[in-house]
């Protein structure tokens, strides 16, 4: 059903149509494709867009869905109003809410299982603006919480950082499907009434660092887990939360893990974007952490055609990693095995399909056994490279060595690397390799059910 208690023309709306140069027809099938993407099944026409020209405002959902098309169509973030759309209940008041409060509400709403399908459709946003460190460092001196009877100190922020690195374990080992629940119900049930309570000035800006890292990791499994709107809001939060903080490291990180999440939804330019404010926002950073840093940078040059600059990107990452003392962080951190990932992304985008596979088995051979989550990812993507050189033997061992992973983990990307392999080996069966695959493609499917 579609609002019709509206009904003055909604000029808003048709500016936007003329400034993108879109038929109706055109729009229509933009917004069609974009409700698509977060599982939404919608058959507009010309006529539908007819009528919110007209004034009828379209359902709640569907609102937001023509404000992020518009908005990728002319390369920046709109607002409702401008579209002549009513913004969904509750979107006014989370706007003006503290980054903890809106945190709060985004976390409970993660833990509820009868509310996390509508918080999930949400959209990404490849044109949505992100807080400068600098309008967002020391906020929370702008706005202070309020005296409680708790008080917090060193030690609860070193329990919370500990817990993170355990939570990070656990999706390294078993998958965000399992590891995400645990985090948002720590997130809400223990570190943000920490951000509440009372603490010396040292303290609460060390939690709100600590509550920064975790709010960054949830938003990395929810992207894991192909929810990429939910992980966007998530970042957002954790670079708010981050400049409360005065923490640039975590800033830079998360802007890190925002160009990855561009680049694996094909946004090269965003990517690049995010990667060099990544960068330009880390001016203390340790070695690793460039290295972090610039790996990035040069899969994101690549995936705008630019070889000189993501090849020259490459050689900064590898003279980092070499100044690296032997310590990895558990959150954002990068080895070996993460610098010939990203080698084997640069090759790919230059199209050197045999080097990127080379790069990938580099990759493999390095990463910790522990690392179960990653690599599962390492070997569907050597797997389809190898498949689409047209190594299709080895591409099924490679296959299988995934399986081996993927039946221990609860995982959507994971979800999806499978279902592209059944895809892919379909019509081989005539080949033995293929058949044994299928076979025990077939027995994993009735156990993940």
């Amino acid at each position: 059903m579609v609002d019709t208690t509206h009904k003055q023309r909604n000029e808003g709306l048709e500016s936007l149509l003329e400034q993108a140069r879109w038929s109706r027809t055109q729009l229509a099938a933009a917004v069609n494709r974009t409700g698509a993407q977060v599982g939404l099944t919608l058959k507009y026409d010309q006529s539908a867009v007819s009528h919110w020209l007209a004034g009828t405002q379209p359902r709640e959902q569907v609102r937001g869905v023509i404000l992020e098309t518009l908005g990728r169509k002319l390369g920046r973030t709109l607002s409702y109003p401008e579209a002549g759309l009513r913004p969904p209940k509750g979107k006014e008041a989370a706007a003006s809410g503290s980054t903890v409060e809106s945190l709060l509400d985004l976390g409970r709403a993660d833990m509820d299982p009868s509310r996390r399908g509508v918080l999930t459709a949400g959209l990404y946003s490849a044109a949505l603006s992100v807080p400068l460190f600098a309008d967002v460092a020391h906020a929370g001196e702008r706005v202070r919480t309020a005296k409680t009877a708790s008080r917090i100190g060193a030690g609860d922020v070193a329990t919370v950082r500990a817990i993170t690195d355990r939570i990070a374990d656990i999706l390294d080992e078993l998958g965000g499907g399992l590891a995400r629940p645990m985090a948002a119900a720590f997130l809400v049930n223990t570190v943000l009434p920490y951000l509440r309570a009372s603490a010396s000035e040292k303290d609460r800006a060390d939690m709100l660092s600590a509550a920064s890292d975790l709010t960054y990791l949830t938003g990395w499994m929810a992207m894991y887990e192909r929810e990429h709107g939910l992980g966007q809001r998530y970042y957002i939060k954790a670079l708010r939360l981050a400049g409360e903080a005065d923490d640039h490291v975590t800033y830079c990180r998360t802007l890190r893990g925002m160009s990855l999440q561009a680049s694996s939804l094909g946004h090269g330019r965003k990517a690049l974007e995010l990667a060099d404010s990544a960068a330009e926002a880390a001016p203390k950073a340790s070695p690793r952490l460039v290295a972090f840093l610039r790996g990035q940078q040069a899969h994101a040059a690549s995936m705008v055609g630019d070889g000189q600059q993501a090849f020259s990107r490459l050689r900064e990452t590898e003279a980092a990693l070499a100044r690296a003392d032997s310590r990895r962080e558990a959150i954002g951190g990068y080895d070996r095995s993460a610098y010939q990932f990203h080698i084997a992304h640069v090759l790919y985008e230059m199209k050197d399909l045999p080097g990127s596979i080379a790069a990938l088995k580099e990759s493999l051979r390095a990463q910790p056994r522990q690392q179960r989550q990653g690599r599962v990812h390492a070997n569907a993507v050597l797997a389809q490279r190898q498949f689409e050189l047209g190594h299709l033997e080895e591409a099924c061992g490679t296959w299988g060595a995934f399986l081996d992973d993927y039946t221990k983990l609860s995982t959507a990307r994971g979800d999806d690397h499978f279902r592209t392999m059944r895809r892919r080996i379909a019509p081989y069966r005539q080949v033995r390799a293929v058949r044994e695959l299928d076979s025990r493609a077939r027995q994993v499917a009735e156990v993940k059910g």
